[in-house]
């Protein structure tokens, strides 16, 4: 992360200089400033924004598929339980004793380790 912040400073720094060197005697910048400072801001979505949530997105499909019964999860919701039943889009979390609830696979937000919920 340090070495993305250190690339955009750069990019920062160096975009003026070469946007006042294309064209001098201009008060703005030529077209390989607006070039460079068009493919700066595109870095900047590509490190900042669209990287780390594609890889978001990689690490929550990896955790849906790796759902198995007797793994003790966490719902967006904020529902905490242990999986009892597993199909291709739908899990059932005991919640309670005795008491079950079916939800979405997407609905997961974490997987817990195993004996927390003795704990809680």
């Amino acid at each position: 992360m340090k070495s993305i912040k250190l690339l955009v400073a750069a990019l920062f720094a160096v975009m003026p200089t070469l946007a006042m060197a294309q064209d001098p005697g201009a008060g703005g910048m030529g077209v390989m400033g607006q070039v460079i400072f068009f493919a700066g801001f595109i870095l900047i979505f590509y490190f900042l924004i669209w990287r780390p949530q594609s890889k978001r997105a990689k690490e929550h499909k990896a955790l849906m598929a790796g759902l198995n019964k007797g793994d003790e999860v966490v719902t967006s919701g904020g529902m905490a339980g242990k999986i009892t039943k597993v199909t291709d889009d739908f899990i059932v979390v005991e919640i309670a004793d005795n008491v079950e609830v079916k939800v979405q696979k997407v609905a997961v937000a974490a997987a817990l380790p195993k004996g927390t919920l003795k704990d809680i």
